[in-house]
């Protein structure tokens, strides 16, 4: 990571020093936090909850109490800055306020804008809370692991699905 980082800092500054600003520089970390958030929403949605029935029950708790809480922090913050970074591009822009308001012109990206920020809050408000009862981060009962457990799994299966049209408007939007 430290190798890949100080690469993208050679390239930044070397190659195109003179166009590096807080734009160039927020773009970047928008797009790094915005893969590594998407990144681990599929990889539970498609990887580690699938399987979780045919782990063998002796090795359950070496997900449950040391790879999902690690992917769930750096899946929240994740989440969290990369909402952040897409803010701080708009507002360096100068459409926050446009994308926001859902302006002609910057009705597209408003719209993945507004979705981000959705399942953001679905990662924070509704996820998280209901992840730490089923880990055991929080004391719960059976019955409310189980029913924390749908609560999460529902949230996190609507950001797959938001994170479709949001993709569509990201890509699609033309702000310069």
């Amino acid at each position: 990571m430290i190798v890949g980082l100080i690469a993208a800092i050679a390239l930044m500054f070397g190659l195109d020093g003179d166009m590096v600003n807080g734009n160039t520089i927020g773009r970047w970390l928008h797009l790094f936090f915005g893969v590594l958030w998407i990144g681990l929403l599929y990889y539970l949605n498609f990887v580690q909850v699938p399987l979780m029935p045919t782990i063998p029950d002796e090795l359950k708790p070496a997900v449950g109490k040391h790879i999902a809480p690690k992917v769930l922090f750096y899946f929240r913050w994740a989440a969290l800055l990369t909402v952040v970074t897409g803010l701080y591009v708009a507002w360096v822009s100068g459409w926050v306020h446009q994308a926001m308001t859902l302006q002609s012109g910057y009705t597209l990206i408003g719209v993945g804008m507004w979705i981000a920020i959705v399942m953001a809050a679905n990662v924070w408000f509704i996820i998280w809370p209901n992840q730490k009862k089923v880990l055991g981060i929080v004391e719960a009962t059976a019955d409310q692991k189980a029913s924390a457990g749908k609560i999460a799994m529902m949230a996190s299966r609507t950001n797959v699905l938001l994170s479709l049209p949001m993709f569509y408007t990201m890509v699609n939007a033309n702000m310069g």
